[in-house]
């Protein structure tokens, strides 16, 4: 079921035979089970135990351990990967009064463990010295069924954590599962519940939804959770407009954040700049993240009509920083709506075919040369450049002293 020549998984399975061997119990948890019964390589290994922090810092020795989250019964072991292994001891939590996390916990039992947790498929264990999966919560039913489901009272696990109604589309999404309609139930309810967590955890929760081959499903789901309006403002939710947005998310190959929010953006908002910005508040996005979506709508129908505009209006756009972005968005645009994909194509050749040197000449003309031929700078210095710059991309001239010429007459005429 696991590949354990990973150093993240031998580093799990070292520090569970040691808790072991001590006298005490110990399994993988949570997410790293779910998707080794999948089929699937988990990103990360955690282990649970019924050792308290302190003992498992003792039998680790300090130097190897970091509490991290001590508080919550978590302590790192450092083994021979880069990052060390989770080690969280099994506990009960107390009150929700945030709708965040626990007030308080209790260390207690695997199977209380396994109950606190938010849905079935992650409520597993796994024991890689018996080869034994322990499950109390069913959670090996629901992953057969393909189903994400609460543990015990879907409300109840709700609001202890508002975000987990994001986690449950995630899974759905990213797994091709189906939510269970009490779950699903719960969560249009309380869907507007969610805004009570922050903006960072509301935008990393998205971020892996519409950075996944399951972008399309994340996008249906989060409409029919009644979640999507609340956290995408603006966002239109007539059956034309949704339609379209479904086709735009699975449109984005490979699939990635920036493009597909650019794409759906773009076909949704009337004043695309004013949802970015809402979009960048609300999901706490980087200044690298909303500038790649603000490039990528901003450019798409100049990207879409590159074969039949000037070279210099397009190879301006081939040169920005988030140029891989536009051209994934425009092509999820030109796909989804059935669109000729000439521009696309024609961008993509000229990337493919010039060296960076051609595909970004030096120019012919700078200020300093004008300045050496007599002029002084001012207004008229900028748009003399860019004639000149744009004259020379587009091949109507190719020395400098046709570039002079050219400034001759423009800057006679000022």
């Amino acid at each position: 079921m696991f590949d354990f020549s990973r150093a993240s998984a031998a580093d799990a399975l070292a520090v569970i035979r040691r808790l072991q061997s001590d006298g005490f119990v110990a399994y993988l948890a949570g997410g790293c089970v779910r998707d080794g019964l999948l089929g699937r390589t988990p990103k990360d290994f955690d282990v649970a135990t019924n050792a308290t922090p302190e003992t498992v810092r003792q039998i680790f020795g300090h130097r190897r351990t970091l509490a991290f989250g001590a508080s919550f019964g978590v302590i790192g072991v450092q083994g021979a990967g880069k990052e060390p292994t989770e080690v969280a001891t099994f506990r009960s939590d107390g009150t929700y009064s945030d709708g965040r996390r626990p007030d308080h916990v209790h260390f207690g039992s695997a199977e209380q463990d396994a109950l606190r947790r938010d849905y079935t498929i992650n409520g597993l264990f796994y024991d890689p010295v018996q080869d034994k999966v322990i499950d109390f919560v069913d959670g090996r039913a629901d992953l057969a069924n393909r189903v994400v489901r609460a543990i015990g009272d879907p409300y109840l696990r709700i609001a202890e954590d508002k975000l987990r109604m994001l986690r449950a589309v995630r899974f759905a999404a990213t797994l091709s599962f189906s939510i269970d309609h009490l779950t699903t139930d719960a969560i249009r309810r309380l869907a507007d519940q969610v805004m009570v967590t922050s903006g960072e955890r509301i935008g990393a929760e998205v971020n892996r939804m519409l950075g996944n081959r399951g972008a399309a499903i994340a996008i249906e789901l989060l409409a029919d959770t009644h979640l999507l309006d609340v956290i995408w403002p603006g966002i239109s939710l007539d059956r034309p407009h949704l339609d379209r947005a479904i086709r735009l998310a699975g449109a984005v190959q490979p699939p990635e954040f920036t493009a597909c929010v650019a794409a759906i953006v773009a076909a949704n908002a009337a004043q695309p700049s004013e949802m970015v910005e809402q979009l960048s508040t609300r999901w706490k996005m980087s200044c690298d993240q909303r500038n790649a979506i603000d490039q990528a709508v901003q450019c798409r129908d100049m990207i879409l009509a590159a074969d039949s505009t000037p070279w210099s209006v397009i190879q301006p756009l081939l040169m920005i920083q988030h140029r891989d972005t536009v051209l994934m968005a425009a092509e999820a645009w030109a796909m989804a709506e059935q669109l000729p994909r000439c521009g696309i194509n024609f961008c993509r050749n000229r990337i493919a075919q010039l060296t960076p040197e051609e595909l970004d000449p030096p120019p012919l003309l700078t200020g300093q040369d004008l300045i050496a031929h007599g002029y002084k700078p001012g207004p008229a210095f900028k748009p003399t450049l860019a004639a000149a710059r744009a004259a020379q991309l587009d091949g109507e001239i190719a020395s400098q002293s046709e570039a002079i010429n050219l400034a001759k007459r423009m800057l006679a005429r000022t």
